[in-house]
């Protein structure tokens, strides 16, 4: 989870994974909506293979890049029960939010 969330620190990387959201891309179709370098470019995708956010398929020169929304979702849920937010969280672990009303 912590690969997961240093990957989601970046606001570039942050970027990326909404393009991807929205399909499938090369690494040339991603690096038009960035101003920086293709080195650059190329750490970011390198946090994110490595946090496991990213696929990426190679046909001879050309990388496309997917989102493997489910490693994301799985990061999420699995932060907001280690802090009981969310379905998982219990009535007693809701005391403490402020106009949150617990439901008998």
């Amino acid at each position: 989870m912590n690969k997961v969330f240093k990957a989601l620190a970046d606001p570039t990387r942050r970027r990326v994974l909404e393009l991807l959201r929205q399909r499938p891309m090369t690494a040339g179709e991603l690096s038009e909506h960035f101003a920086v370098s293709k080195p650059t470019l190329s750490a970011h995708f390198a946090v994110l293979r490595e946090a496991d956010l990213v696929d990426a398929h190679k046909q001879g020169t050309t990388i496309t890049y997917r989102l493997k929304l489910s490693v994301l979702e799985e990061a999420l849920l699995g932060f907001s029960q280690a802090f009981g937010i969310g379905a998982a969280a219990t009535p007693a672990d809701q005391t403490d939010v402020p106009g949150k009303e617990i439901q008998p």
